[in-house]
C-alpha cells in the first residue's frame, strides 16, 4: 500500500509460557517467617532450619519446599502452617470440583492453554459466581498477575492445595483431554516442534518486541500464495515490516498460536486467545485472533500495555473551548454523555481519560466493559461476559444497587442497555458510554431507532461528542505546503466565527518521511472532535422526531463545529496535514 516501508527487526525480550520464581507482594497480615512458625509449632528444630537455610542460600528455592525435600517436615504438616502464614484457605480433595468440566469452563474463559495451567501447578473453577484458583505456590513469579489478566474485573479467591492433591486433579484434567480426543496428534506434535525451534521463537519474540518499542497497536501476520508479510498498525495505518517465504509461515503461526493458548491443529475455524508477557519490564496483555483465509490463517495480535497508557483529557487534542465544554459536562451530577465514532476512533481512550479526570476519591465510579482493557486505580471495573449470560444490561442492574455516582458503559448495543442507561441518568447518575454513529447528531436518532422514547432521550442526554483520530505530523520532517483555494475559503468562514482559534498566519504542512517516523511522515495521533450539547432547540427537535439532517442544519446555524472544521483548525496549526484531515473525515456526514 502507499506509504508503506519495510525495515529490519531488532532483538527483543524472550517470551516464555513459564516464569521463574519471584515473590509477589501480598496484601496479607504480617506474620513471622515460615521457619520460625514451624519451630514454634514444634515441627522442626533449629538444626533443621539451619540446614534448610544453607541449602536455600546455595541453590535457591522456597524454604518450605526445601524442608520437605530434606525430610525435616512432611508436606501434610507444612501446608497448614503456610496457609496460616499467607492467610489463605487450605483446600483438600473434597473441596475441589468433582467434575473436570468445571476446570475446563474456567480455563476457556481465561484464554490460556490447559498446558499453561498445568505448568503453573494451578487450577481455576467457578463456584456460585466466584472464581477460585487453587495453586501449590500462589507466590510464584507473576502467577497472580497473569491470572488477573486472564479474568479482568473478576474477583479471585486464591487458595493453597497440597502437591499430591493437586497432582491428582491435574491428572484427571489430562485424562479428560485424552478421552475427548484432544491429545496431541502426530500433526500437532510436528507443529509444536516447529513452534519450539529457536529461530522461530527468536523471530516471533523480535516481532512483538519491535512492535511494542515502536508503539504499534496491532501486528498483522498475513499469508499469501508464495510468501507472507508482517505489518504493524502505527498511528492507525498499517506499515509492512517483514516479508518472508511461505514455507516459514506454519512455524511462525504455530508459535503464535501455541503461546496464546489456541488449538494449533485447528485451521478451519476462527479462534481467539491471549497471552500476558513482560516487555522491557512492563506488563503487556496481547489479544490474538486467527481467521482462516485462502492461503492460511490470518493472525492479528493486539497489544494492550497495562502501564504505558496515561489518560489525560488535556492531551487528547481538544481545542481550549471544546475541553472547557467537555470538562463542564462530565462533572454534572446526572445525565448521559455519549462518545460516537467507528471502531478505532479513540472512544475508549476518551472514556478512560474522562474517568481519570473525575476520579477524585470522593466519587463512586463503576464501569461495565467487554473486556476491561485497562485497569484504573480507585474505580470498580466489571467484565461483562454475554456468552455466559452476563450481559451489559444484567451487569448494569447489579451496578445500580452499588450506590454509584458515575457509571461507564463500554457500548450501548441494544434497547435493554439503552433503557437502563436512561433510567440511571434520570434517577441521579451520570452515565458515560459510546455509540457507533458517524457524527454526533445521529446519536439521537440511533437511540430513538433502538426503541427509546424521544422524550426520554431529550431528557437524559446532556452531550454527544463525535470523534476521529488523525495522525500528527512528524516534527522532524514536515515541510510547508500551500492550501487549495477552496480550503482557504472554508477556513476564512471558520475564522469569522471563532477568531480565537486562529492566531497568526497559517502553518500548513505536509508529511515527508524520515527515520524518526519510520518513513510515514507522521508520529502519534490527535483527536478531531464535534460536540453537540442538548440545548432547548435540540431538545425540541428530538421531541418532534426531527431527522438528523434537520438537526445538523440547526446546529450549523448555532455555530457547532464539525469534525472537518476541527481538522482544518489543526491543519492550520501544522498539527496534522490537510490530506490526513480529508482521509479521516471523508465518511463523516458533517453539519
Amino acid at each position: 500500500m502507499d506509504g508503506e516501508e519495510t525495515v529490519g527487526l531488532r532483538p527483543a525480550v524472550e517470551i516464555s509460557t513459564r516464569t521463574p520464581e519471584r515473590p509477589v507482594r501480598q496484601e496479607a497480615r504480617v506474620t513471622p517467617p515460615i521457619g520460625r512458625l514451624l519451630i514454634e509449632a514444634g515441627l522442626i528444630g533449629e538444626t533443621d532450619l539451619a540446614r534448610a537455610l544453607a541449602f536455600q542460600q546455595r541453590y535457591g528455592g522456597r524454604l518450605g519446599s526445601i524442608l520437605v525435600r530434606l525430610g525435616a517436615v512432611s508436606e501434610e504438616r507444612l501446608m497448614p502452617i503456610v496457609a496460616n502464614q499467607l492467610n489463605l484457605p487450605l483446600l483438600g480433595e473434597s473441596d475441589l470440583p468433582a467434575e473436570t468440566a468445571s476446570y475446563f469452563e474456567a480455563i476457556k474463559t481465561s484464554g490460556y492453554a490447559v498446558d499453561w495451567w498445568i505448568d503453573q501447578e494451578a487450577l481455576p473453577w467457578f463456584t456460585d459466581g466466584q472464581l477460585w484458583v487453587a495453586a501449590r505456590d500462589p507466590l510464584m513469579m507473576d502467577l497472580q498477575e497473569f491470572v488477573s489478566a486472564g479474568y479482568p474485573g473478576t474477583p479471585i479467591r486464591w487458595s493453597l492445595v497440597a502437591a499430591q492433591t493437586l497432582d491428582r486433579a491435574l491428572d484427571r484434567v489430562q485424562q479428560r483431554l485424552a478421552a475427548d480426543g484432544r491429545n496431541l496428534s502426530d500433526e500437532v506434535g510436528h507443529l509444536r516442534e516447529l513452534a519450539e525451534e529457536a529461530p522461530v521463537i527468536e523471530l516471533v519474540n523480535n516481532l512483538i518486541g519491535q512492535a511494542f518499542d515502536e508503539g504499534a497497536s496491532d501486528i498483522h501476520v498475513e499469508p499469501a500464495e508464495y510468501d507472507f508479510r508482517v505489518r504493524f498498525r502505527l498511528d492507525g495505518v498499517l506499515q509492512t515490516r517483514l516479508t518472508l517465504p511461505r514455507d516459514r509461515f506454519d512455524a511462525v503461526a504455530s508459535r503464535i498460536k501455541l503461546v496464546s493458548g489456541l488449538d494449533i491443529a485447528e485451521r478451519r475455524l476462527p479462534q481467539d486467545g491471549r497471552l500476558a508477557i513482560r516487555l522491557s519490564g512492563e506488563m503487556v496483555d496481547i489479544r490474538v485472533s486467527s481467521l482462516p483465509s485462502t492461503w492460511g490463517e490470518s493472525l492479528v495480535l493486539r497489544l494492550l500495555p497495562k502501564e504505558r497508557r496515561q489518560f489525560q483529557l488535556d492531551r487528547l487534542g481538544m481545542t481550549p473551548s471544546d475541553l472547557a465544554l467537555f470538562s463542564h459536562w462530565i462533572r454534572e451530577p446526572h445525565g448521559i454523555i455519549l462518545i460516537t465514532g467507528p471502531t478505532g476512533s479513540g472512544k475508549s481512550t476518551t472514556l478512560y481519560a474522562t474517568l481519570e479526570e473525575i476520579n477524585d476519591g470522593a466519587t463512586k465510579i463503576v464501569t461495565v466493559e467487554e473486556p476491561v482493557e485497562y485497569s484504573v486505580k480507585g474505580i470498580s471495573q466489571v467484565h461483562a461476559q454475554p456468552d455466559i449470560g452476563y450481559t451489559f444490561a444484567r451487569a448494569l442492574r447489579a451496578i445500580l444497587r452499588q450506590d454509584p455516582d458515575k457509571i461507564m458503559i463500554g457500548e450501548i448495543r441494544d434497547l435493554e442497555t439503552a433503557q437502563i442507561a436512561v433510567q440511571a441518568a434520570l434517577t441521579g447518575h451520570m452515565v458515560f458510554s459510546t455509540l457507533h454513529t458517524n457524527d454526533s447528531l445521529s446519536a439521537f436518532t440511533r437511540l430513538v431507532d433502538m426503541g427509546v422514547e424521544p422524550f426520554l432521550v431529550a431528557s437524559a442526554v446532556r452531550l454527544v461528542m463525535a470523534q476521529r483520530l488523525a495522525r500528527r505530523l512528524c516534527r522532524h520532517c514536515a515541510e510547508p505546503e500551500e492550501a487549495p483555494t477552496e480550503v482557504k475559503g472554508q477556513v476564512e468562514v471558520l475564522r469569522q466565527r471563532t477568531p480565537q482559534l486562529f492566531e497568526g498566519s497559517p502553518q500548513w504542512r505536509r508529511p515527508v518521511g524520515c527515520r524518526e517516523c519510520f518513513g510515514s511522515g507522521f508520529r502519534g495521533r490527535l483527536g478531531l472532535y464535534e460536540m453537540v450539547s442538548v440545548n432547548p432547540d435540540i431538545h425540541d427537535a428530538i421531541l418532534r422526531h426531527a431527522s438528523a439532517q434537520e438537526m445538523r442544519e440547526m446546529a450549523h446555524r448555532q455555530g457547532v463545529r464539525t469534525l472537518r472544521d476541527d481538522g482544518l483548525i489543526k491543519a492550520w496549526r501544522a498539527e496534522t496535514s490537510l490530506d490526513e484531515v480529508f482521509r479521516v473525515t471523508g465518511g463523516a456526514a458533517g453539519l
